[in-house]
């Protein structure tokens, strides 16, 4: 005789079970869940959220790479150190400043946006 099957060759009976730890929590969002927040500030649509830096802040520029093309916003503080320890300028290119990238952090070709 099988254990799972009753005595009476009937179908074993099936208890429903509250489990919120498992499946049904999958699938189920709890009440008491946070709602989400967004930064304060200016929503941009569509490809400026994408490839926008935000506003200007006091004190930073922004920094884009030539070998990654990435625009990094960074202090003031951050570029000098970044200008005043191995940098070439030469100011008839694009990308003027040969220094380390903030972002990929390999020595490239960069533009400094001082207005951006």
């Amino acid at each position: 005789m099988n254990p799972a099957t009753p005595p009476s060759g009937g179908r074993p009976a099936r208890s429903r079970r509250v489990d919120p730890e498992g499946r049904q929590a999958l699938f189920t969002t709890p009440v008491t869940a946070p709602p989400d927040h967004l930064a304060a500030g200016e929503h941009r649509p569509g490809r400026q959220a994408l490839y926008s830096t935000g506003p200007r802040r006091p004190g930073t520029v922004v920094v884009t790479c030539s070998g990654c093309s990435v625009r990094t916003r960074t202090s003031l503080v951050d570029v000098g150190v970044r200008l005043l320890t191995g940098s070439v300028w030469l100011p008839a290119r694009s990308f003027d400043h040969w220094m380390r990238c903030p972002s990929c952090h390999a020595y490239q070709w960069c533009r400094i946006g001082w207005t951006d």
